[in-house]
């Protein structure tokens, strides 16, 4: 008697110890790193082939709080821009473009500090057309990013092959500030604000590309 009810404790214990852990790990604020209370985690954001279940989260709301390393001049905090997804970011900035009226064809490149991108329109005014797709673009991608846009298709071709190019290499940077030259002889909108141009460079900008 007194065996059964030891193993009938120990069963019950066992039972406790597993409903305790999913009620951990199905807890809405998790913890990791320096962020903290974030609200529906999951891996699955932006995953068009995604289950309808997981595409229904966006009723939800999103939240997210992060806090500064309390150790002096820990840059960690910053590695969270490594982790931006530029097809992702790319593919959306495209797929919203596509909505703006006279433009009919959006080719986007994204890499580590611009946003290139050439498009096709029918519009009569360029100029306004090209301040949408570049504040499209501005709407999405970080603010210490840079945009440039054309309406030349002739570039959409360009832009599409320097996909292909290995971002590490010695001649990318060459190759993305040519093309980038080419892409300023079409309109590029309105400045951005008092303090940015039209591509979102302030004056500190233009004095550390010289």
């Amino acid at each position: 008697m007194k065996k059964f009810i030891i193993i009938a404790g120990l069963c019950t214990m066992t039972a406790l110890t597993g409903c305790s852990k999913d009620t951990a790990s199905n807890d809405i604020y998790e913890e990791s790193g320096n962020t903290i209370n974030v609200n529906n985690k999951r891996h699955e954001l932006y995953n068009e082939e995604a289950g309808r279940g997981i595409r229904n989260v966006s009723d939800n709301y999103g939240f997210v709080r992060h806090q500064k390393s309390p150790v002096a001049n820990d840059n960690m905090g910053n590695n969270h821009y490594t982790a931006l997804d530029r097809e992702q970011v790319a593919n959306i900035i495209s797929k919203q473009s596509t909505s703006i009226p006279n433009v009919n064809d959006v080719a986007t490149l994204v890499t580590d500090q611009e946003v290139l991108i050439a498009y096709d329109t029918n519009s009569k005014d360029r100029n306004l057309t090209a301040d949408q797709v570049k504040r499209t673009a501005i709407s999405v991608v970080p603010r210490y990013y840079h945009v440039y846009v054309t309406d030349n298709k002739v570039l959409m071709r360009d832009v599409e092959n320097l996909a292909n190019t290995d971002s590490n290499s010695r001649n990318a940077r060459n190759v993305v500030n040519g093309l980038i030259k080419q892409m300023k002889k079409s309109p590029q909108g309105s400045a951005v604000n008092s303090n940015e141009d039209a591509n979102g460079m302030t004056q500190s900008d233009h004095m550390r590309n010289r």
